[in-house]
């Protein structure tokens, strides 16, 4: 028997197979995707979510938004992808302390970021900025090193609470050169800032977007940047290897992850467009311009970083007796 089809009846099977093709490659066009930020408005991982939010919404035929969810030291947000549809239209921006830092000293409890997140790229790398308030009477790094010695728990620190980059990373510098300050965690940057601006808070260190232009106004004085050279966009500044402490390795990065369970398709789609935005001239012109540096990388290479940053950081928060509790 001969079985005859029509080309019309053909093309019509055509056309109603192409979204499910589509949706097989990973599409995410016409849709509402979700970038979770973990953390109040006006930091870092703020800022590096809506550097991408546009354009990568743009690049896959979506809406990306950006959604603040803070709260208990990033958990609330990271469960809240947790419990979103593992469809790619809930997503995360992730901090590096989030991703590797706290989870090496237990401080997100039983969320396991290897587990239960699966690495799209990275957005930005960028080394610390090192900020006192003008009225410490110190203008380098050494100078600050000496001043706190000379006055051991008279001066104190802020982070964004316990196992965040601030915290690890100015316990590290305790432990390595030997000064005693106390730790006032706060909530967010914001609140971070305007008690640094203030005068309350003797010291700090993060990723510059939110810091370089209240160094540019002369509202903080910085130090140092945390890195072996100096930041191609604060080329006055030194880094901290010209200031005697070389290979910190407290770089601040943030990147964009995906629930487990998220098709590998969809995964893989994102990871292409993400780095696609990523080499805009526009895009990483206004990165540079706030003091930031865009990194992108693959997929493989961001799940690889976790793990080895996880385990570093496991380490040295054993050197530095650093804990959660």
């Amino acid at each position: 028997m001969t079985i005859r089809t029509s080309r019309r009846a053909l093309l019509g099977a055509a056309t109603l197979a192409t979204p499910a093709i589509a949706w097989a490659q990973g599409s995410l066009a016409g849709r509402t995707i979700t970038l979770v930020v973990p953390s109040p408005a006006g930091g870092g991982t703020d800022f590096s979510a809506r550097l991408v939010a546009e354009p990568l919404g743009r690049a896959l035929g979506a809406t990306m938004v950006v959604e603040n969810r803070p709260g208990g030291n990033d958990v609330v947000g990271l469960m809240s992808v947790l419990r979103a549809p593992a469809d790619a239209t809930t997503l995360l921006c992730g901090y590096c302390a989030t991703m590797t830092a706290r989870p090496a000293i237990g401080g997100i409890g039983e969320i396991q970021p290897i587990r239960d997140f699966q690495a799209v790229g990275v957005i930005t790398d960028t080394p610390q900025l090192f900020v006192t308030h003008p009225s410490v009477p110190a203008n380098t790094l050494q100078e600050f090193i000496a001043l706190a010695k000379q006055r051991p728990g008279a001066m104190n620190y802020a982070s964004a609470g316990i196992g965040s980059m601030h915290h690890m990373g100015t316990e590290y510098l305790k432990h390595r050169v030997g000064i005693d300050l106390v730790h006032v965690p706060y909530r967010g940057t914001g609140e971070t800032i305007r008690d640094l601006i203030a005068g309350r808070i003797q010291f700090y260190m993060n990723s510059p977007p939110p810091l370089t232009p209240l160094v540019r106004d002369g509202q903080l004085r910085a130090l140092c940047v945390s890195s072996n050279e100096r930041h191609p966009g604060l080329p006055d500044i030194p880094s901290a290897a010209e200031q005697g402490l070389p290979d910190t390795g407290l770089n601040v990065w943030f990147a964009v992850f995906a629930p487990r369970g998220v098709p590998a398709a969809q995964v893989a789609l994102l990871s292409d467009k993400l780095q696609e935005v990523l080499a805009d001239p526009g895009v990483r012109q206004r990165a540079f311009d706030a003091g930031a540096l865009v990194a992108p990388s693959t997929a493989a290479a961001l799940t690889d970083r976790v793990a080895r940053e996880t385990e570093s950081w496991r380490q040295i928060a054993r050197t530095a007796n650093i804990t959660a509790g």
